[in-house]
């Protein structure tokens, strides 16, 4: 099918940093590079805006198998190998974020990721390079750098000189992928991409998420010997609550938002009476186990009884 230059530059304006118009056009390896930075960091994204019509010509050359003459020379642009070289940077930090536990990962998963992503950049359009030849530069490059996170910059400056130095012209296709196919492949390689990403993202996130709840309770269950203290943060945490219940009458929640929050004021007014009580059990309950025993242990351990349930427990255990 025809290419129409409208519809390019339709869909370069509504999904460009996605790498639509990419898609459209047939160009599979410039939309993949689209979809993992955005766009070319927005930066791409707005240069492309001049260079579409020639895109859309080389489109409809391809559909309609005209044979043109190729120069045997490749013209040299510097902003290919810089591309090569930022995007591989690019893809060698992803991979230091989300993959750097694993074992082997200076002498084999980083040079593998900067070499795919200085790769996809060298295949981009109607060029393309020799993936051995950069991969082979890459891990000889991270043997000299091994266990630096620095290796990054050096691995990206050979694999991007090595690519550029083996590059040549595509290999004419006779036989052109269906649109589903295409996209299937795009997906996958998406995946792969985002995937390790997104893993880091969200165990980071998990467990920063634990480590304040447990330092915010830690914080309360310090302060329950303090009634006023305690008091205090229960207001503080309970604040959003009591504020949207005086502005709205409690119109504005639902019966049962309402309820779920009338639950959480209940449980936290009630811990430190349950922790009373279960320190009373200590000292009036067992009163045999307790005999001889200094007022001084006493104390220590109604107030220790306050703070942490499981002392409690295992002292009932043990008696």
């Amino acid at each position: 099918m025809v290419k129409s230059l409208l519809i390019t530059y339709v869909l370069w304006a509504l999904g460009g940093p996605l790498g639509l118009h990419h898609i459209y056009l047939g160009r599979d390896s410039h939309a993949l590079l689209w979809m993992v930075t955005f766009g070319g960091f927005g930066i791409g994204w707005i240069r492309e805006f001049w260079q579409l019509p020639k895109y859309v010509q080389n489109a409809n050359i391809r559909y309609q198998k005209i044979q043109r003459k190729r120069d045997p020379q490749l013209s040299m642009k510097i902003i290919r190998p810089f591309g090569q070289f930022v995007v591989g940077v690019y893809f060698g930090i992803i991979a230091l974020l989300s993959l750097s536990p694993l074992s082997g990962f200076y002498i084999m998963v980083l040079p593998l990721a900067i070499t795919l992503g200085v790769h996809l950049v060298a295949n981009v359009g109607e060029e393309t390079s020799n993936i051995k030849a950069t991969m082979t530069g890459s891990f000889v490059t991270s043997i000299i750098f091994f266990g630096r996170p620095i290796a990054t910059v050096p691995i990206s400056i050979v694999a991007s000189v090595v690519s550029t130095q083996h590059r040549h012209y595509k290999t004419p296709i006779d036989t052109a992928d269906n649109l589903s196919a295409r996209l299937y492949r795009l997906g996958l390689a998406w995946l792969a991409f985002t995937m390790p990403i997104s893993y880091c993202i969200f165990h980071n996130t998990t467990v920063t998420i634990t480590y304040i709840t447990d330092t915010i309770s830690f914080i309360l269950d310090s302060v329950r010997i303090f009634p006023w203290v305690s008091g205090l943060l229960e207001s503080i945490l309970l604040l959003p609550y009591h504020t949207w219940k005086l502005s709205t009458g409690g119109i504005g929640l639902t019966h049962g938002n309402t309820q779920e929050w009338e639950k959480i004021f209940e449980s936290i007014s009630a811990i430190q009476t349950d922790r009373e009580r279960l320190a009373y059990q200590v000292v009036i309950n067992k009163p045999i186990v307790l005999i001889g025993v200094d007022c001084r242990v006493l104390l220590h351990l109604s107030i220790c009884s306050l703070f942490y349930p499981s002392i409690l427990n295992a002292f009932k255990k043990i008696t």
